[in-house]
């Protein structure tokens, strides 16, 4: 990485300003702007996110908004009502409170003397998402969008459901919101008011896993916020962005096909963050390539960017399977358009005896049966990677033994892939509720295990999210498993396995009851995106050197716990998975302003008992400036029986030593096909 001083323009910075709201309201905002935009007006950059401008974020803020603001922007970050600086409560995610105040705080940015009245809106994971809701709803000022890490779909393409299955990040997420949701404002800006503030945010903004687990299907909850229910509103230039080990790669394809305007697509190897500070690498200059596209659709600027290919994907190359990497080997590759006409979609046949034959010639079929133990799971790692250690799948060879598993001939040469695997699978069960998990991997010579893409279905989900269906005890269904987008080398030599179980724990919650499936080999498939190398990918303009602005220092108090273990007790034959998480004590010297960010999350169950399964969890965080001091705890736990989900929950806030609130919940939601 490499820190840029010598920008085009001298930064100047308000680190506090108040944008009005027509109910009253204020939202905090942070601004970097040119020196001289009161006489030279510039576009401007915003950036719409809960996670607190005045110490959460101001790492990541203070080494990329100066850049981008250097090259002749306005960058303007935005805490959401009831975050951060901002007054108000903020009570979920996405509502149209949100929104409407997005669209105002636009113009709120348009009208003012430094901008020239067009603006840009960036973010990653919840400011991609809030990108593309308001550019649905078409602000005048709003001219072109970036959004990375996000979906069109809140329902089955977000943290809280996969095909119907819900999520354990469903509850780490709303464990986290809990949590930070708990924060003040800082006195240093909201004065003696911050108190009154906190107690309202203390007192209002709920327990988000609540309204989450009420809306198991796909209703008017989720359908809100989803802009895949009319991608024509978007009408201002899109640029979607993902990584292969960030949960929301789907999304970035299915907006390159569905979106009408001018848009671009591009899937590095990253995780769950920008791409100019992502792991796994390589990181690209991705400051770079935005302004890129800030130039052309905000100043008019010949960048090139339309010019080149709509979407660029990574191509990985074999690796072996580890639960973080620094790096993962590959190439750049283009294509003009998604779907693209360069991609065979090729069927794999699947055999009585577990082979997969890639030719797609007749096998023997069979009706083979699996109950996988509630260990499968344990080596899948999160939804959503962070590229912590722990969080991405690991060697596959455990989690297979309790699987259905086909497996190819050695490849007599290599087979890239690039796109959605699926299976089609026929099947039939024996119980009303049942999941399925499958899992593509990559096995080396060695026998070593990669798991390249994998997807989940509630089988009561097989033909609509919406109404879904119980399952009839000797019926013979066929349904579609969708995996996750990738692009992949298989190198000659190794050899493709799918796997196929009824469980995936912890990543997602397991059925009712244990469940037995059957798989009717005779009448079931694997779709594989098939890609030739193209000689144009060789052509393709090599990104920039991933650069920034020098980030406002910290000092690191007390390091982060952060560990991902997996405990077998042999004598209870139980099993937990133990995960810390956060960011430990650190000091901020731009405000004076000590940060407290831990959490750990417990999952387990004992040997195939259902009525065990357990989520824990647990976050400590607090703020200190002086004499001056507030910390939390929040505490959720989930666990379930064949009829309930049963939360219990408590908040509890000190000021200084002082208890000074306190709140437990204790909720029982029905399951509903779930």
């Amino acid at each position: 990485m490499k820190s840029r001083r010598d920008l085009p323009h001298r930064v100047g910075e308000i680190e506090h300003i108040e944008i009005p709201m027509s109910d009253g309201c204020k939202l905090a905002a942070r601004i970097w702007l040119p020196e001289n935009a009161e006489d030279a007006p510039v576009p401007a950059i915003f950036e719409y996110i809960p996670y607190r401008k005045n110490d959460m974020t101001v790492g990541r803020d203070s080494a990329t908004s100066p850049y981008v603001a250097g090259h002749g922007y306005a960058v303007v970050r935005v805490d959401l009502r009831g975050s951060g600086d901002s007054e108000g409560v903020l009570e979920d995610e996405y509502l149209q409170q949100e929104l409407d105040d997005g669209c105002e705080a636009i113009q709120w940015i348009a009208d003012q003397s430094w901008c020239d009245g067009q603006v840009g809106m960036i973010g990653i994971s919840w400011g991609g998402f809030n990108g593309l809701q308001i550019a649905a709803m078409q602000p005048p000022a709003l001219k072109a969008v970036i959004t990375c890490c996000s979906t069109d779909d809140r329902y089955a393409d977000d943290v809280h459901y996969m095909g119907g299955c819900l999520l354990i990040d469903n509850l780490s997420w709303a464990s986290i919101m809990f949590g930070r949701n708990t924060l003040p404002p800082d006195p240093r800006h909201k004065g003696e008011a911050w108190r009154d503030l906190w107690m309202q945010r203390l007192k209002g903004s709920g327990l988000w896993l609540k309204n989450w687990l009420r809306h198991q299907h796909r209703d008017a909850f989720w359908k809100h916020g989803s802009v895949c229910e009319d991608f024509g509103k978007i009408q201002v230039p899109v640029y979607a962005v993902s990584g292969w080990a960030d949960g929301y790669c789907r999304s970035v394809f299915r907006l390159m096909e569905n979106l009408e305007g001018p848009r671009k697509g591009l899937v590095g190897p990253w995780a769950h963050a920008y791409p100019h500070i992502a792991e796994p690498g390589p990181a690209i200059g991705f400051l770079q390539e935005s302004l890129r596209w800030w130039d052309h659709w905000l100043k008019g600027a010949e960048s090139g960017i339309m010019e080149e290919p709509m979407l660029r994907l990574y191509m990985q190359e074999p690796a072996p399977p580890k639960s973080n990497y620094a790096e993962r080997a590959g190439r750049w590759v283009a294509e003009p358009s998604w779907p693209s006409h360069n991609i065979e979609r090729r069927t794999a046949t699947l055999g009585g005896g577990g082979e997969l034959s890639l030719t797609g010639e007749t096998l023997s079929g069979a009706a083979l049966q699996i109950q996988s133990p509630l260990t499968v799971g344990h080596r899948g790692g999160k939804w959503c990677s962070y590229a912590a250690p722990g969080d991405q799948p690991v060697e596959q060879g455990p989690d297979d033994a309790g699987s259905l598993v086909f497996e190819s001939a050695p490849l007599s040469e290599d087979l890239e892939i690039a796109g959605d695997p699926n299976l089609d699978l026929s099947f039939s069960c024996a119980k009303p509720v049942a999941m399925v998990a499958v899992r593509l991997v990559d096995v080396a010579p060695d026998g070593a295990g990669t798991r390249v893409s994998y997807g989940l279905l509630n089988l009561t989900h097989r033909d609509s999210h919406e109404s879904p269906e119980p399952l009839a005890e000797g019926a013979r269904y066929t349904t579609r498993v969708p995996m996750k987008h990738v692009a992949q080398r298989f190198a000659k030599g190794h050899r493709i396995r799918l796997s196929i179980s009824t469980v995936y724990w912890p990543v997602a919650w397991p059925a009712p009851e244990a469940v037995s499936l059957t798989v009717h080999t005779a009448d079931s498939s694997l779709e594989l995106p098939c890609r030739a190398p193209r000689r144009e990918d060789a052509e393709l303009r090599p990104f920039a050197e991933a650069e920034q602005s020098l980030p406002q220092p910290s000092e690191q108090l007390i390091a982060p716990k952060a560990y991902w273990r997996v405990i077998e007790d042999l004598g209870t034959d139980g099993t937990r998975v133990e995960i810390a998480d956060g960011l430990g004590t650190f000091h901020l010297a731009g405000n004076d302003l000590t940060v407290i960010n831990q959490g750990y999350e417990t999952y387990s169950a004992a040997d195939n008992d259902y009525a065990s399964l357990t989520g824990e969890i647990r976050w400590e965080i607090g703020l200190a400036r002086d004499d001056w001091r507030v910390s939390t705890v929040t505490e959720t736990t989930l666990t379930s029986d064949a009829q309930s989900f049963h939360i219990e929950a408590r908040l509890r806030a000190w000021e200084g030593e002082d208890l000074a609130y306190e709140e437990s919940w204790s909720e029982t939601l029905p399951r509903r096909l779930l």
